[in-house]
């Protein structure tokens, strides 16, 4: 289950989300950036945030902690925003937070170069998951401490969002050729043999036990939290395989950044390796 905190301070909004995340204080003396059930994708791109994440952690991906955090909706009155105001007054109760990486940097594929292994890892990754949001438009990738770490994982799975194509979506090809690593020569089949076999019935259950049953209760066509975790982990067990034969890394869209020099950052680390 993750660690549950609570929030004792809104900081200031992030105005480059659409769902308006916010950066608070909380009462474990941390700081996060926080993600409300209020906001307009709902309960659901909470859902995605926490299977994404914590299944990205699992497989060796580098992604900010998560917790569950308790907001109590008269922390908005000082707020002089009135969307802010409204945005927590609709959000009282349990939330996420996901870990605050200070001094982190937004990823630049034009000033850090990122190995092939660990690009493949990332793309495949992605391609598990669906992930529509990780594209050289908006990458949702920082960087901190010389590692690169994944962010933002709302709008992912997105077959939850109409169930009853969950089944059809599982072969679903993944189109990467706009990735944020594309650039970099992923290693998709070196990812596929290392990470597939890894994407097992335990892990998936581990993964979606981190789900609040209260974020997952009422789905409509489900009995209860326990069926629609049994329907996610179908679908991504279904995904994982064979999963390289339906990504595509096609010719990129137009005014694509050019290709990251290395010379900017020296040698590309292997996944996995230490910052000197």
């Amino acid at each position: 289950m993750l660690r549950e905190t609570s929030a004792t301070r809104y900081v200031t909004p992030l105005r480059e989300g659409g769902s308006l995340p916010g950066i608070v204080e909380a009462d474990d003396l941390g700081t996060y950036v926080m993600k409300f059930t209020g906001a307009g994708q709902g309960r659901k791109s909470l859902v995605a945030e926490v299977i994404c994440g914590e299944l990205a952690r699992a497989l060796g991906l580098r992604v900010p902690e998560l917790v569950r955090m308790r907001l109590d909706p008269v922390i908005g009155l000082a707020e002089p925003d009135q969307e802010v105001q409204e945005l927590l007054k609709a959000s009282g109760g349990l939330n996420l937070g996901m870990d605050f990486l200070p001094g982190s940097l937004g990823f630049d594929p034009l000033a850090y170069a990122v190995g092939a292994e660990e690009a493949g890892r990332v793309v495949w990754f992605d391609a598990l998951v669906a992930n529509v949001d990780r594209s050289w438009r908006n990458p949702n990738l920082l960087v901190w401490h010389g590692d690169l770490w994944l962010i933002d994982h709302g709008a992912a799975l997105i077959w939850h969002h109409n169930w009853p194509t969950a089944a059809a979506f599982a072969a679903r090809p993944y189109d990467a050729s706009d990735h944020a690593l594309a650039p970099f020569g992923p290693d998709l089949a070196g990812a596929a043999s290392d990470l597939a076999p890894r994407v097992t019935g335990d892990l998936l259950a581990g993964v979606l036990a981190q789900v609040p049953d209260e974020w997952l209760a009422g789905e409509p066509g489900f009995e209860g939290p326990e069926a629609v975790r049994a329907a996610y982990a179908e679908v991504l067990s279904a995904r994982a395989a064979g999963l390289p034969e339906r990504v595509t890394l096609g010719p990129p869209t137009p005014r694509r950044p050019s290709r990251a020099p290395g010379w900017l950052t020296g040698r590309p680390r292997a996944a996995g390796e230490a910052a000197r």
